[in-house]
């Protein structure tokens, strides 16, 4: 403790001049009994007292006498930078502190010695009653008497009684089946003592508090056994660990040499042996130098993992003469230190053999991966994206092909064909599928506000534009994909500004000055055929050739028809589930479906589903629930069959002769009805028909 920390700073002073009674009534009125005495530079000359009054009285001096007469003269003064223990003692009852210059900047009076003795004391109490507290154990002390002394945080804790609640109660009140009173009887101390208080069992040590030989109380730390049992159970998952790595390690058909952060060997297993020719512990506790002095293995990879700090493989030569692979990898520890290195060692024999292999699956990798990618879209957008045509698949593939990479691409097809689920597919299958996919129509969009929506805007840069100003939809697909749909229905004087971003990729705000950089990529569409507006003047040539870096053309569905049957499913299951049906679609309806030319392609088939799923009486959609347009376009009578694989012409025949009967015996009553219908005898839709085990359904 400094003494600057406890002494009385700027102390009142006196002069050498000063009377005795003139001093008398200043101490009285500051009610002190000393200060120092200064001469007329401010030095100090003396220490005068309430004891030099005292004798001036006893002595019967005149009162005023000066104080350079009866002060005194020798005096021990301190610095403020001192230890409080080394300048002040029972002797000192006063002690002038001066600066390095000699001025008195405070005093060290019995008040102030008193006062730190009590701090000190007070301090230590409670860094005592701190460290007691922050004990994990529980503590518990008492007298000679069994009164409680101390019952720490953790004793509360565990027991489940406050410390305020036990204070000045007598042990055995508390705890009766507490042992601590017989430390005191016998002054014994007793370690890892198994005890049981209020329930639970503890590990109790318990000793005798002395004081000069004399025994004043006792006091017992206990554990918690349940933490021992935790460590306990610990110990044996580890132990369990350490077995069940040695079994791997020494399992593993590869070499395996491991050493400490500093080259030391620590284990190697005995395929490792196999390999080198050295025995189980010949090298434990060696240096890799050591393996490589004695020629065990030609060039030991930790010592290059331990230089380079990284994963090292290299080939190397054993003593058995056995070409190997190996490969170190370093373990670092949360400073970045090496604490092990892991080394996997492999016979090149095994590798040579799988050399071939290696080089047949690489050469099937491109095209597995096509499939696979194919595959995976097919069922992640199932819900969107139906294909099942030559022309399709082909379409699809080289949609996956083309999403992995960033090139501007053109989609181009009649309305209805799904140009819009094509731009999705490039984007989700792409390495920015967790990007913004921002959709405009750039024929939906006014001409005069088109160029502020895709560009944005800043602040008061037209009337009603919004004072903080608006990203536009460019801006928002940063990152992302910007899908220009309708790019044919683009004036023409915006046509500028998106070749000059497609160009630089970057942007300026209508009303704004700045420019902003942009990362992303393009997918146009159109219906239209843009080579023909570009010769008519209506589309921007530069622009065309921009925008058709990877054109991609969907076929209308009237020519790839295979995909009608299974897109009808999809959009009755869809409409069904929507509208709670339980519709189904004959076969005679699909024929027609199949003959029709779809002028308004996917989208005409969808709406004409949901309109027959909402319309239709029966359960079974049936030709005559068909629209009267699309009835008289292909001939409702039509005998259109529909081939969808090669299969031995009789089997074929037998079929449609099957499904033609159950037809004639679901639509007509009698024999006669049927045989005219099918243009044949009776006698023969009777031997036909059992010979299909055709029956008319009650």
């Amino acid at each position: 403790m400094k003494v600057r920390e406890i002494m009385t700073s700027d102390p009142l002073t006196i002069s050498p001049n000063h009377k005795v009674c003139e001093v008398v009534n200043i101490f009285i009125a500051n009610k002190i009994d000393g200060a120092p005495v200064l001469d007329e530079n401010g030095k100090l000359v003396g220490l005068f007292t309430k004891s030099h009054i005292y004798r001036a009285i006893s002595r019967g001096l005149d009162m005023n006498t000066k104080v350079e007469a009866l002060m005194t003269r020798k005096i021990l003064t301190g610095h403020p930078e001192d230890e409080f223990g080394d300048v002040v003692n029972a002797t000192v009852p006063r002690l002038p502190v001066v600066n390095e210059n000699g001025r008195v900047v405070g005093i060290i009076t019995r008040g102030d010695i008193a006062k730190a003795f009590f701090n000190s004391y007070r301090n230590m109490s409670l860094e005592l009653d701190t460290i007691i507290n922050s004990t994990h154990n529980a503590i518990i002390s008492v007298d000679e008497k069994g009164i409680i002394k101390v019952w720490n945080l953790s004793a509360a804790k565990l027991l489940g009684i406050e410390a305020e609640d036990v204070a000045g109660k007598n042990i055995l009140d508390v705890l009766p089946t507490t042992k601590l009173m017989d430390v005191i009887q016998t002054g014994k101390v007793e370690t890892f003592m198994k005890v049981k208080l209020n329930d639970r069992y503890f590990m109790s040590n318990r000793s005798p508090i002395k004081k000069d030989g004399k025994i004043i109380g006792a006091v017992a730390v206990l554990q918690d056994i349940s933490e021992l049992d935790k460590m306990s159970k610990e110990l044996c998952y580890v132990k369990e660990l350490n077995e069940e790595l040695d079994a791997i390690v020494e399992s593993s058909f590869d070499g395996l040499f491991i050493t400490d952060g500093k080259g030391y060997i620590l284990r190697y297993n005995k395929a490792f042996e196999q390999l080198t020719g050295i025995d189980a512990h010949e090298y434990l506790g060696l240096s890799v130098e050591d393996i490589r002095r004695d020629g065990i293995i030609s060039e030991p990879v930790t010592c290059h993992v331990l230089e380079k700090k990284k994963s090292i493989t290299i080939m190397q030569t054993s003593k058995t003469g056995k070409l190997t692979l190996t490969t170190g990898n370093p373990v670092i520890d949360a400073r970045g230190e090496i604490i092990r290195v892991v080394c996997n060692v492999r016979d090149i024999t095994e590798l040579n053999l799988l050399k071939h292999k290696l080089k047949k699956a690489q050469g099937l990798s491109q095209h597995y991966e096509n499939q696979l990618r194919t595959l995976k879209m097919r069922y992640d957008n199932s819900e969107n994206l139906v294909v099942s045509s030559a022309k399709m698949r082909h379409l699809l593939d080289m949609v996956i092909r083309l999403a992995s990479v960033d090139s501007t691409i053109l989609i181009t097809g009649e309305s209805g064909t799904g140009k819009e689920l094509i731009a999705e597919t490039i984007h989700s299958n792409s390495s920015r599928r967790d990007k913004p996919f921002i959709k405009v129509n750039c024929g939906a969009i006014p001409e005069n506000l088109l160029e502020s929506e895709l560009f944005g805007y800043n602040g008061g840069a037209f009337t009603g534009a919004k004072k903080e100003g608006k990203s536009g939809y460019i801006e928002l697909a940063s990152g992302g994909t910007l899908f220009l749909d309708e790019i044919g229905e683009m004036p023409l004087n915006l046509q500028v500004k998106v070749l000059r971003f497609l160009q630089n990729k970057e942007i300026i705000r209508v009303g704004g000055s700045s420019v902003i950089n942009v990362d992303v990529r393009i997918v146009a569409a159109t219906n239209r055929v843009l080579l023909e507006m570009v010769q008519q003047k209506q589309f921007r040539e530069d622009l065309y050739y921009r925008l058709n870096v990877v054109p991609v053309h969907v076929p209308p569905l009237r020519d790839r028809k295979d995909d009608i049957p299974p897109l009808a499913a999809h959009f009755l299951e869809v409409f069904n589930y929507k509208y709670k049906k339980n519709k189904k679609i004959s076969q005679a309806v699909v024929d027609i479906l199949m003959q029709y030319d779809w002028p308004g392609n996917i989208r005409e088939l969808e709406n004409l589903i949901e309109r027959m799923v909402v319309t239709t009486i029966d359960d079974n959609i049936a030709g005559e629930d068909l629209p009267s347009y699309l009835r008289d376009k292909v001939g409702i009578s039509s005998s259109y069959i529909i081939v969808s694989g090669i299969v031995p012409l009789r089997d074929a025949v037998e079929s449609v002769e099957k499904q033609l009967l159950e037809r004639a015996y679901a639509n007509y009553r009698t024999t006669r009805q049927m045989a005219k219908e099918l243009k044949v005898d009776a006698s023969t839709v009777v031997r036909k028909a059992a010979k299909y085990c055709i029956i008319r359904d009650s």
